[in-house]
């Protein structure tokens, strides 16, 4: 009886100790300002990252967020620094990074500028018949990016979501395709309100690009544990 105790006591004391294994680490990630999501200047940094915050704050791991350009992002996430960066459609998880399981959503869209008319049967033809915007440093998917070299003489591509929003207010393009959500609050904070949604193209997951590297398999599988609960 005593020896089953023992083992009970000393079983129980490492799956404690498993279980706050972690307590205390910071993990450093590398972002950009792409608000609602993320955002410097935002209380929470950012809708996602907070989301991202409180998963790990129940596992007692503190995040520190570094906003970057979205290229920087990606080359300061590939030191040892550095866990990996967030938030990335699966698209533009790089080699040499893993992805998690989505930590949030987020959507694809085309934009316009108020009462103008835009007809087309699908991405192809949009592409084919009006000039549209995009944000040069994103991995768009596959069914915008075939539309992209296709008519490479309809694209217009734009440096960052605020330019991309400039552009399409001011006429420069026809349509925009990016988050409809950043386009959106980008503006009013820019205080335009000529641009409305044509339509939601698709939804997309919002991951954490971990670096794949030895140090990082036990992160990694914890945040796919918690995002699995």
């Amino acid at each position: 009886m005593f020896a089953n105790k023992t083992v009970s006591t000393a079983m129980f004391i490492v799956m404690m100790f498993a279980a706050n294994s972690y307590a205390g680490e910071i993990w450093k990630i590398a972002s950009l300002d792409w608000q609602p999501y993320s955002g410097s200047d935002m209380a929470t940094q950012g809708n996602s990252v907070q989301k991202l915050r409180e998963l790990l704050k129940k596992e007692g791991i503190t995040l520190e967020v570094v906003f970057f350009p979205w290229l920087r992002s990606k080359d300061m996430a590939k030191t040892k620094e550095y866990v990996g960066y967030f938030p990335a459609w699966p698209e533009e998880v790089e080699e040499g990074f893993v992805a998690s399981p989505p930590v949030d959503w987020s959507e694809i869209g085309i934009l316009k500028v108020s009462g103008n008319t835009i007809k087309y049967e699908n991405v192809d033809d949009l592409f084919k018949k009006f000039k549209v915007g995009i944000v040069r440093t994103y991995v768009y998917p596959e069914i915008i990016n075939n539309a992209v070299k296709k008519y490479p003489e309809n694209v217009d591509d734009a440096a960052d979501e605020l330019i991309l929003m400039k552009k399409l207010s001011g006429g420069r393009d026809h349509v925009a395709i990016t988050d409809p959500s950043v386009m959106l609050y980008s503006a009013g904070k820019e205080g335009i309100n000529n641009i409305e949604l044509v339509e939601i193209i698709m939804k997309k997951e919002l991951v954490v690009a971990f670096r794949s590297e030895e140090d990082n398999k036990d992160r990694i599988n914890l945040l796919k544990k918690i995002l699995s609960q």
